[in-house]
């Protein structure tokens, strides 16, 4: 099933969308929207388009891992968006996730207008793709108590 990821911002949302073997995430948009109700119109079109089946929101913690203002505006949206779309949400650390875009741009030699256009939608494609990962290790390995 394809899975959608969010990095949510307060004037720029970035989009990513997984393969249907749920192993790779890859950047999609930039949705440029500052009202949450339109920003939720905008999203659940993609999610028809795209046959979307489940979605991850970035959770934006403090480094000490406490949550801010940003992490209950996040979780409020999360909300209102699995209410909204009646799929399932689930929310994801995204603790230095614009540091690894930033990087993966810097290797890529991506810079400018470019950057600015696409940074939040690798963010998204980061924080799905730790979900993915995640859910994959943990879909694929067993651990036993006891050895034979």
């Amino acid at each position: 099933m394809k899975i959608l990821g969010i990095d949510l911002g307060l004037a720029r949302t970035g989009i990513a969308i997984s393969d249907f073997n749920e192993v790779l995430a890859s950047p999609f948009c930039v949705i440029e929207e500052t009202d949450l109700d339109m920003l939720i119109q905008k999203i659940d079109r993609i999610c028809c388009n795209e046959n979307i089946k489940k979605i991850v929101v970035g959770l934006p913690k403090n480094m000490n891992g406490s949550e801010g203002d940003a992490a209950k505006k996040a979780r409020s949206f999360a909300d209102q968006l699995e209410n909204f779309l009646k799929l399932p949400v689930l929310m994801v650390d995204e603790r230095k996730t614009t540091v690894s875009a930033n990087n993966i741009l810097n290797e890529t030699n991506t810079h400018g207008k470019r950057r600015k256009k696409i940074i939040d939608a690798v963010a998204a494609a980061i924080i799905l793709q730790y979900y993915l990962d995640y859910n994959n290790y943990n879909n694929n390995h067993s651990f036993y108590k006891d050895y034979p």
